[in-house]
């Protein structure tokens, strides 16, 4: 599960405590809620279905998916399927070579997701062998779904842009300085990630 909302509460105060731009937002804006997702590859599954498509348009396809293959989303029953069926639910070739990456590591063991590795990094490199699995999306689910407190999705354009307005920047920071700016803030970075999207369209702000 997520950083929980005390996590946050004290992950946040630290770097408030070291970056003043990030404690008048606090002030202003409060504290984010948490965002908890489940462990495991259901949710790896949800992200694969929900990628370039609108939310309703990945709600569908996600009901149509999960009733196809059951409630315990078993790899296996997904690799037994084929194409056309697949494609009823509403996933594309390229969703489904997707899908197939991720089953096929799941069903043999190369990949568990209750034994990823604790370094973060490593557990990055373990999450992107999954074809069509980027480093945002294994950023995302290591802070939404395993709640690892360092985490930050330097490359996120609402994350850019957020941190953009706390800081006072005159414009979006790139991935580089987003990196570089957070540095200081380790190892309460997942929870700036949170306050950032929190702050990114806050009209308290």
């Amino acid at each position: 599960m997520g950083l929980s909302a005390e996590q946050i509460k004290q992950g946040l105060d630290a770097v408030a405590a070291i970056e003043p731009g990030i404690a008048r937002a606090l002030d202003k804006a409060g504290y984010p809620e948490p965002r908890i997702r489940e462990r495991g590859h259901g949710t790896m599954m949800r992200t694969i279905v929900g990628q370039q498509v609108s939310v309703a348009a990945a709600a569908s396809m996600w009901r149509k998916f999960e009733a196809h293959v059951g409630p315990e989303l078993s790899p296996h029953r997904v690799l037994e399927s084929d194409f056309d069926t697949l494609r009823a639910c509403g996933l594309s070739r390229q969703k489904q070579g997707y899908m197939r990456s991720l089953c096929e590591l799941v069903a043999s063991n190369e990949l568990s997701f209750d034994a990823l590795p604790a370094d973060d990094e490593e557990a990055i490199a373990e999450l992107t062998r999954i074809k069509g699995i980027g480093r945002w999306s294994a950023e995302i689910y290591l802070l939404f779904a395993e709640g690892r407190p360092d985490i930050w999705p330097a490359g996120d354009l609402a994350v850019q842009a957020g941190l953009g307005k706390l800081l006072g920047l005159a414009e979006r920071p790139s991935e580089k300085l987003t990196r570089e700016l957070a540095e200081p803030w380790r190892p309460h970075r997942g929870a700036t990630a949170i306050f950032t999207w929190h702050c990114y369209n806050n009209p308290a702000l």
